[in-house]
This record gives structure tokens, sequence and C-alpha cells, in this order.
């Protein structure tokens, strides 16, 4: 007998349809997958065989065929076991065929015949409702992530009995019991980030709160120079807090994308808080924008509407920091693999912290660089001209003086730093005005030339001084753009309709880290 069951095989961030096929014909007992299917797929012969056993459903005997179409499609991961067990069930007669119709199934069977959670869910899902599936089997840890899209029935499962039970109910006429859409709040179970630590932990820093505020506002990517000890990583860990709340589109694509790269608890549903990810030194370049034979999101994917941030940022292998320019330029990287292809989006806000050089302390005034000019060159060497010039605010912090640092301890004394839900006040209104301004509203870090060219609208004063800049700090051309967006975030900031000339003078301040130390 010929059974028929529907799931999904995982390409990148998509979920491409699936047909599980299952002969059951004579022969000496055997079961043969073909179909492109990984090990952990082929594997699924034995743990289905011992779920069946121990749920106590009767195993076929006989040659068993089970043929995963398409068959050019490669399949990967442990999803396709119930699937799987689902097909033989119904072609051994156990299960009526009519109760798999329009079904979609996923989950990893263990050898007692509970279910198990799987990654990629929710992209199983969207494909699943875009399908016109009547409803979706899953094991009952993934139900809140499939219960996100809306209009798909969602039937959770503990195990192999319980799914069977599913679908016999449906078949008899009763709708199972669906998982109802998981609500905005209060949080799901599983964790979720604890909340953001507050700007009015860093005290004194004015510039690079400044430079923080421009970054969060227009989207801009921020360099952050200075000894141990200045603050760099407090700054960058803050950056979070002063964003907006995700939108639930925006909130839904980085669920998925936390799903596909198993990072999401189980029993968790939307997440709701903007990614921070801060990769060490060390990591691959795999590790930071993705790969695999099984293509994988890397940390760049992982910090998709959020915050990417690189410490220490000349220690990173000179080949991984340049693999950064084209998805920073472009917001998505594609993976390029003999039999697929895959496109995972990276929008993301990029902060970089550093020590000026080796010993750390070159610019200070207080402390002599024991580094020579040949070392300071080394030092930098990793880090190419192409990269540094996508990164549009440069900023040299000092060491903090005593008196800033006393402050906290001073409880008389109240505190001279904002906190972040005062900058997030203006942060928001500056979106707002990009929201009304900007196509689509996508920030200024993002838009488009030929838009930024008809909407930046400078003062006759300000685009005076943005040419001198362009001729005497000798710029590139994609400097110089990359100034007048975050001159145009300044005035967004400010309020300002038109960019102003002390816009463009303040965005001159934070575009080159060398011309600050040399002023030092």
């Amino acid at each position: 007998m010929l059974a028929r069951c529907t799931t999904a095989a995982l390409q990148g961030l998509e979920a491409r349809v699936v047909t599980v096929e299952v002969d059951l014909g004579p022969g000496l007992p055997a079961l043969t997958m073909v179909g492109l299917a990984d090990t952990a797929v082929q594997e699924a012969r034995e743990r289905v065989r011992a779920a069946l056993r121990h749920a106590g459903f009767r195993v076929p005997q006989g040659r068993v065929v089970v043929n995963l179409a398409p068959a050019d499609l490669p399949k990967a991961g442990p999803g396709f076991d119930l699937p799987v067990a689902l097909g033989l069930l119904v072609a051994s007669g156990q299960v009526p065929p009519e109760a798999c119709e329009g079904v979609w199934s996923a989950g990893e069977l263990g050898l007692d015949g509970s279910l198990r959670a799987i990654r990629g869910v929710l992209s199983i899902a969207l494909q699943a409702q875009a399908s016109g599936a009547r409803a979706l089997l899953v094991p009952a840890a993934n139900a809140a992530e499939a219960a996100l899209v809306e209009g798909l029935a969602v039937w959770p499962a503990a195990g192999l009995i319980q799914a069977v039970g599913q679908l016999l109910q449906a078949g008899a006429a009763q709708a199972p019991e669906a998982v109802p859409p998981a609500p905005a709040s209060p949080d799901p179970p599983g964790g979720q980030p604890k909340p953001a630590p507050d700007l009015a932990d860093v005290q004194g820093q004015l510039q690079g709160r400044r430079a923080l505020e421009i970054a969060a506002a227009g989207g801009h990517h921020l360099l952050l120079l200075g000894p141990a000890g200045s603050g760099k990583t407090m700054l960058a860990q803050r950056l979070a807090s002063l964003l907006p709340p995700l939108s639930r589109s925006e909130a839904l694509d980085v669920t998925r994308i936390h799903s596909v790269a198993r990072q999401l608890a189980e029993g968790a549903g939307l997440l709701r808080q903007r990614p921070f990810r801060a990769p060490h030194h060390s990591c691959s370049g795999a590790a930071l924008i993705g790969g695999g034979s099984v293509p994988f999101p890397g940390e760049l994917a992982l910090a998709h509407h959020g915050v990417l941030f690189l410490d220490e940022l000349p220690e990173f292998r000179a080949g991984v920091l340049d693999l950064l320019r084209q998805p920073l330029e472009e917001g998505e990287i594609r993976l390029q693999r003999a039999r697929q292809s895959c496109l995972f989006p990276c929008r993301i806000t990029l902060v970089a912290a550093a020590n000026p050089c080796r010993c750390g302390w070159y610019g200070d005034l207080e402390h002599e660089c024991r580094c020579s000019e040949a070392e300071r060159r080394r030092y930098w060497s990793r880090l190419s001209g192409p990269l540094l010039d996508r990164i549009d605010l440069h900023v040299v912090m000092r060491r903090p003086q005593a008196s800033d640092l006393a402050a906290p301890y001073r409880p008389a004394q109240p505190l001279a730093c904002e906190g972040s839900q005062a900058v997030a006040a203006r942060v928001a209104a500056a979106h707002r005005r990009m929201r009304h301004r900007n196509p689509s509203g996508i920030s200024n870090a993002r838009l488009p030339l030929a838009e930024l060219r008809r909407l930046a609208d400078p003062q006759p004063e300000a685009l005076a001084l943005w040419e001198q800049a362009l001729q005497h700090r000798r710029l590139s051309a994609r400097g110089g753009e990359r100034l007048l967006r975050v001159a145009r975030t300044i005035s967004d900031l400010a309020g300002e309709a038109r960019i102003s000339p002390e816009a463009v003078g303040e965005a001159l301040l934070f575009r080159s880290f060398e011309a600050q130390l040399e002023g030092a």
C-alpha cells in the first residue's frame, strides 16, 4: 500500500514542501530511505521502529521504501521522524489515509515514542499556512512557536500516541483542540532576555553617549576607541535600550532566525526584545556570517534588527572582518552552496570597540604610549580602509574623571547623566520623522542613494561646509555620503526639517578617529 504525508525541509530560513511517500510491499523486512537525506534523516529508520514498538503500534513486516520528494532537495535534521512514522501507520492500515489529508507534521521521535522539539517550526508553519494546510501537527514544545502564524490550526502532541489520536479525532469529524494564538503579553515561558541595562549607569563620556544616541536614531554603525576601562563595553550594551520596540513583523523575523539556528528556548513564543550579539574575537568566518554544509545563520543574522558588538576589533582575523563589507552595505548575506543558495537578512547596528594601540595609551594626555609607529601600524593593519569607511561614527573615549565615577556614591547629589528612557524618547521622535519622510519608513543609514539626494535637503551653508569637508578631509565618495546621512539624523534629533551647518559640523567630529587622536 502507498501512503503520503506532507512536511517541509529547511533551506536557510525558508521551508520547502516535502511529500513523504511510504510504500509497503512484499519481501524481507527492510526500510530504505531515498531522496537526498542526510545522516540524521537516515537514522530515522531506527528511531521510528523503536517508537512504534514502544507506543504499542505494529511495526510493518515487509519491504518498506520511504521516498522524500522532491528527490533533488537536500533534507537534514530529525524533523522527518513523525511524518515517516505516520506514513508507515497509514501504509500498514493502522491509520486511515483520509486522516492525514491536508495535515502537515514535523517532529523528532524518541525511542519511547515521545516527541521532541525541532528547529525551524515557525518557517514550517508559515509555509504550511501559505500552502493551505488544514492543520500542523508538531511536538508540544514547539506549539507556542507554531501558533504565532495566524490562520493555521496547530495540533500539539507530546508523543506518537497523542499525535495519532489527534489525527483519528479529526477523521471522526471532531476538530482537535488547537493551540490558541500566542498573546502579546506576558512573556512566554522559556526565558526572555533580561531588561537592557540603563544608560544612566555610564558616568561622563558625553561624546560617546551622543554618538550612541545618533546611532540608535539613524541606524548608523559605531566605532569606539579608548583605553581599557573607559566604558566602551558599557556603552555598547546600552544601545539596545535606546532602540524602539520590535514591531510584530520584525519580531517574527527575529524569532524565525533564532528558531532555525536552534537559539530559541523550548516553549518560547514571540521574541520581543532586540537581539544583542557579542561574538569572541576568535570566531571564524562561518560563525560570523553563517555557513556549513547545511547553512546555518551566523552572528550577523542572529543580530538582525538588533546590535552586533565586536569587542577588540583589531584582534579579529583580517579575512573575517572583510567578510562584513557587503553585509553591512546591503543588509543581507547570500550563502552559495553546490546544491542550494540561502539568503539571511542582517539589518544590524554594528558597534565595534578597540584600544587605540597595543598598549592602549596612544593619544592619552597622562600616560605615555609605549608603542612605536610601526607597532601602531601593524596593530591597525587588520582593519581595511573600505571597512572603516562603512562605519559612520568614530568616537575616541577618554578615561572618566574621578568626580564622574564618584557621583553614584553621593546620594545627595543628583546624577547628571540622562537615563535610557529620556534618550529613547528623542530617538523615537526622530524615528517618527523618518517614517513620515523616508520611503517605507527606513532609517537614514539605509536610505537609497537616490532618495538621500532627494530628501537630504541641506541648507546652503550646510552644503558649502559639506563640500569643504569632501575637499580638505579627503573623504571618499562613500565617506561623504555617510557624512550626509549622519547629518540628516542629527537634524532629525533636533527636529529640523533641513540639514543645518551645525549638524554637518557635528557629523564631521565623528568621521575620523585619526584626527581625534592627533588633536588630543
